[in-house]
Order: C-alpha cells, then sequence, then structure tokens
C-alpha cells in the first residue's frame, strides 16, 4: 500500500490510539474505538489503513522497530558472541514488558494471515542477523541455532507476559542456552 501523504499526523494519531487500546483485547479494537480514541473521522482510517488487519500490521511493525533499534542500542559496544546475543535478548524482553498491553494484543493478533506472514519473515531476517554471533561462538550448525534462538527469546517474552515482570529463571535459561555449544 502506498504511504498517503500525513501533514496532520492522523496516520500517528491512529496508531497511538491502538498502542492506548492494546490492553482491551481484539474485541477492543474495533474501527469505530480506534477512531474515536484519536479524535478523527472514520473516513480517516481508511485514508490510511485498508482494513483492520493492515491497521494490527502496522502496530506490530511499530513494536517490532521499536524493539529492534533497542536492541541495537543494548549491543553497540559488544562484540560477536554470547555478550552481544544476551544483551539484545534481554533488551528484547525489557522492551516486551515495557509494552505488555500492545504485546499482549500482538500475541492475540497472530490469527491474522498478514501478522503470521510478518512474523514469519521478521523471524528469518533475526535469524540471520543472529546467526554471526553464533558463528563467532564456534557453534555448529549456526544457522539453525539462530533460528532456535530466535523461537527461544519469542516464548521467553511470552513466559513473562502475564506476570509483567522480568523472570529470573527465564532469563538465566536463555543465558544457559547461549552457554552451552551445540
Amino acid at each position: 500500500m502506498a504511504r498517503v501523504r500525513d501533514p496532520g499526523g492522523k496516520r500517528a494519531a491512529l496508531l497511538a490510539a491502538g498502542m492506548r487500546l492494546a490492553g482491551a483485547g481484539l474485541q477492543g479494537m474495533s474501527i469505530n474505538a480506534i477512531t474515536a480514541e484519536a479524535g478523527v473521522a472514520k473516513g480517516t482510517f481508511y485514508v490510511h489503513f485498508p482494513g483492520r488487519s493492515e491497521y494490527l500490521l502496522a502496530l506490530h511493525q511499530q513494536f517490532h522497530e521499536r524493539s529492534l533499534e533497542c536492541m541495537r542500542d543494548a549491543i553497540t559496544h559488544e562484540a560477536p558472541g554470547y555478550a552481544a546475543l544476551l544483551a539484545g535478548a534481554l533488551a528484547y524482553l525489557d522492551g516486551c514488558l515495557a509494552e505488555r498491553a500492545l504485546k499482549a494484543l500482538l500475541l492475540e493478533a497472530r490469527i491474522e494471515p498478514l501478522i503470521q506472514a510478518e512474523i514469519a519473515a521478521r523471524n528469518e531476517t533475526n535469524a540471520a542477523v543472529t546467526e554471526p554471533h553464533f558463528v563467532a561462538m564456534g557453534w555448529r550448525e549456526p544457522g539453525v541455532c539462530a533460528r532456535l534462538f530466535v523461537a527461544l527469546v519469542a516464548e521467553a517474552a511470552l513466559l513473562e507476559l502475564p506476570s509483567g515482570t522480568p523472570d529470573p529463571r527465564v532469563r538465566r535459561a536463555v543465558a544457559e542456552f547461549l552457554e552451552r555449544p551445540a
């Protein structure tokens, strides 16, 4: 979908509204609720998004762009390998907890085919970025290990989601995975 000129920031207002409504889950994420929360006309929604699925996809992408930025910041001064992988994973987990309601909404939104395709593509990209770290650590099958690590960190986020707090056991398990060469 081509991006529409948006000098008034209506698209950003719609996405911000979704973040505020995230705690209500998918049932509370109607187009009427979104536009009311954003203070825009319903037609404005359709100027920026063909439908709710595309809107949820935009929320999903925005969340993961912020997560990626936090992860990059966390590993800026780390050499490739264990410390970088762990710092990035912990930054991701912290980001999920910081935006807990949105993470829960996005988990619920996985039923959307557009979101499923985005998750698959993002996981492949994250595994490709992660693989050189496993190579640097001398792991056999670094590509497979990278894919498993991406899945492990995603699952770790889901384990911490209900309590809304970091779980030392979960984070220790993530670190221990990295300590055991395959």
